[in-house]
């Protein structure tokens, strides 16, 4: 007989059980018609789980809550299970790694993604704490892949199932190819993972997202119910007096249609002979003499009515004492940035040999100001000080291809770091 999963079919913390169950020969079955939101707020299933939340797995001695749990229970139905290891040490370092992958992987991917979708309030230096948190967890996680295939011994263990599937949200909602690329043992680990037979049956095909979802506004609490049960007796009395009324109640009470997404400003300005992508190309594949391919490719594509070109300098370059913190501060703001991939392209240079370190930026952007929905989305926009080209100004566009180049020394000063957005 086969144990009963109260989960959504993309639930990814059912996922932890459903493979776990694959590699153990246990039969788990995700209930039929299960609803989100509706079936877990029932009088049925709050008696399994009085709070509501999923997974809950009904077992012949009662159901069991917590997807940890319930990925360990399904586990340890199967006698001598390799997947707790086979040596007490091993049984140990899989705990410490679930631990590891719940407390420091999961929360922050959490913290970073749902705020943007607008379940949570939305607060930038809480997104950037998430992120510094995530980042040091994969760079521990990253150091220990570098000689390990798997996160204990020699074969999947519980504990690569669990962090694996925690890490799927990032991959495929928020954490970009530009922000794994840091983690290469992570990115390899991770795809060999869910490539494994028993993973790909739960979890199906899995696509790295190409960016960071936009700031959404936090979701409204739904109207209260009270008023619509008077609006349906206001109708009845209504239907009594004309018969035609009714209709057109029930049409008020329907949910309204989604409004068309509006177009983005830049989308309606006039075509421009500048094909953003055409430069970025041109820009990624040249590896040698980039001051006669690239960046004279770059002025041969540039169009000064489409596009303009800007330099921003930091406020408050005194406060770059410590230089990982400032390598953050500007990874932070090119993630952010996110939102103005498909109109802008970007340098940012990190300069000098000892602290405070100085942050100078060049940016491309559609249209001739600064685009109005990024001054109002990215808040890192208003610590830089902004200033347009004036292309008439060798000397300024001398600069822009130092930027673009990367040259060094900039100004005088060696490069710390040099951060492409594009």
């Amino acid at each position: 007989m086969a144990l009963v999963l109260h989960a959504g079919n993309n639930n990814k913390n059912a996922f932890k059980a459903l493979i776990a169950a694959e590699y153990s020969g246990v039969k788990v079955e995700l209930v039929k018609n299960f609803e989100m939101g509706v079936t877990n707020k029932s009088t049925e299933f709050l008696k399994i789980n009085p709070i509501g939340k999923v997974p809950v797995l009904e077992t012949p001695d009662g159901p069991l809550f917590e997807s940890n749990a319930i990925a360990r229970y399904v586990t340890r139905l199967k006698t001598d299970n390799p997947l707790f290891g086979s040596t007490l040490i091993e049984y140990a370092r899989i705990e410490q790694w679930i631990d590891f992958a719940s407390l420091e992987i999961d929360p922050n991917i959490g913290r970073w993604f749902y705020p943007r979708l607008g379940f949570i309030a939305y607060l930038p230096q809480a997104e950037e704490f998430a992120i510094s948190s995530l980042k040091r967890g994969l760079s521990a996680l990253n150091t220990h892949l570098a000689s390990n295939t798997y996160l204990v011994g020699h074969s999947v263990t519980l504990a690569d199932i669990i962090m694996t599937c925690n890490l799927v949200v990032g991959f495929s909602q928020v954490m970009t190819k530009s922000f794994t690329s840091e983690f290469p043992h992570v990115e390899r680990y991770f795809w060999t993972m869910v490539n494994q037979p028993n993973f790909h049956k739960i979890l199906g095909e899995v696509k790295q997202t190409e960016s960071v979802p936009p700031v959404q506004s936090a979701k409204r609490p739904s109207q209260p119910k009270e008023p619509k049960k008077e609006a349906k007796k206001e109708a009845k009395k209504e239907a009594k007096k004309e018969p035609e009324k009714p209709k057109v109640v029930e049409a008020a009470e329907e949910e309204e249609a989604p409004k068309p997404k509006p177009k983005n400003p830049l989308d309606l300005l006039p075509p421009s002979k500048m094909v953003l992508d055409d430069w970025k190309r041109l820009y990624s594949n040249t590896k040698t003499n980039f001051r006669e391919v690239a960046i004279k490719g770059f002025w041969d594509m540039y169009d000064p009515e489409g596009y303009s070109l800007w330099f921003c300098d930091y406020k408050y370059n005194d406060e770059n004492t410590v230089s990982f913190v400032t390598l953050n501060k500007v990874t932070g703001f090119l993630q952010r940035m996110d939102l103005a991939r498909k109109y802008a392209f970007g340098k940012m240079l990190i300069a000098g040999a000892e602290p405070p370190f100085k942050v100078k930026g060049l940016w491309l952007f559609r249209g001739q100001e600064i685009p109005q929905f990024v001054i109002d989305e990215c808040y890192d926009m208003e610590l830089y000080d902004w200033k347009k080209v004036d292309l008439s100004d060798e000397a300024q566009k001398e600069r822009v291809n130092q930027m673009i180049e990367d040259q060094e020394p900039f100004e005088g000063e060696p490069l710390l770091d040099a951060k492409c957005f594009k």
